[in-house]
């Protein structure tokens, strides 16, 4: 049930379409005064090492970030959403070397407004993982607004849904839901969670990785997403990123997926300038693409 270890895969080409989606959603979100509340489902371990034993026994960040990098030579000249991932892990890399990667954790913990507006909500149940987050924003010194957990993330969301009202008595929550999918069950409790959590606050933002592989869950998922998000008449974004097989007999993950409902109305133009950059960038074989699907009700 614990073997999963994102430490493995940290950086990879997921990562890099995951938090660019997730930077480009909650820089929109924080244009608006009031806080928010944000919740990390299925945290890991926030900080990861890319010259540890961890991620250098898969290297999966070969085909992620360092490729990405290689091809941005000049920060400035790259769309806004990748400019802004990339000078965040630049923040976590002060020797202007990639050593560090920092996870959604660290991502969301580095943008919270500091007069207090914002709180931060993690829950982690590896029993390696989640000491090692504790610790980790434990660092970042940010006290009351980050809250660590060693709790189911599916249970504690349900609880946390609708949020505490902000001083202007307005509610506002970004959900980040990532398991690792390691096991079936989670493709199911992703949907129900979904499900229940727009019934208690159908105005959260609810943003949903899953991987894209041969198994029929994998496949069935963000067309159950697309229901629930007509069903409770919200928007939805579908962003997909491939980047085609690699050597022959290669089994790793070659494609992932975004599901956001209730996106900024901005974000599916930034996604594809990013992600027209990015494509091509991470490329490597047959069935490289990437795709941004939108719906409203």
């Amino acid at each position: 049930m614990f073997s999963y270890r994102h430490a493995f895969h940290a950086a990879n080409h997921a990562d890099v379409l995951k938090h660019i989606t997730l930077l480009a959603t909650l820089r929109h979100l924080q244009q608006k005064e009031p806080g928010i509340t944000l919740i990390d489902t299925h945290a890991g371990a926030g900080l990861y090492r890319l010259d540890g034993d961890y991620s250098q026994k898969g290297a999966e960040a070969a085909d992620g970030l360092f490729k990405l990098l290689e091809a941005a030579d000049d920060l400035a000249n790259l769309p806004e959403p990748v400019q802004d991932y990339l000078q965040q892990i630049g923040h976590f890399n002060s020797s202007g070397q990639a050593r560090i990667y920092p996870g959604s954790p660290a991502l969301m913990a580095r943008l919270l407004r500091q007069d207090a507006r914002d709180r931060l909500k993690l829950f982690e149940m590896h029993p390696t993982d989640s000491p090692v987050l504790a610790g980790n924003m434990a660092q970042l010194a940010l006290g009351r607004a980050v809250q660590v957990s060693r709790e189911d993330g599916f249970e504690a969301l349900r609880k946390l849904l609708p949020p505490p009202a902000s001083s202007s008595g307005s509610r506002r929550a970004m959900v980040l839901i990532d398991p690792s999918y390691e096991i079936k069950s989670d493709y199911a409790k992703v949907s129900s969670s979904i499900q229940d959590s727009l019934k208690r606050f159908a105005t959260g933002t609810y943003l949903i990785w899953y991987p894209i592989i041969a198994r029929p869950e994998a496949h069935e998922l963000p067309r159950r997403l697309r229901t629930l998000a007509n069903q409770a008449r919200r928007s939805w974004l579908n962003a997909t990123l491939a980047i085609g097989k690699g050597q022959a007999g290669d089994t790793g993950l070659s494609a992932s997926g975004m599901f956001l409902i209730n996106p900024p109305f901005t974000l599916a133009e930034q996604l594809r300038t990013a992600l027209a950059m990015v494509g091509p960038a991470l490329a490597r074989g047959v069935g490289k693409g990437w795709q941004v699907e939108t719906g409203s009700p």
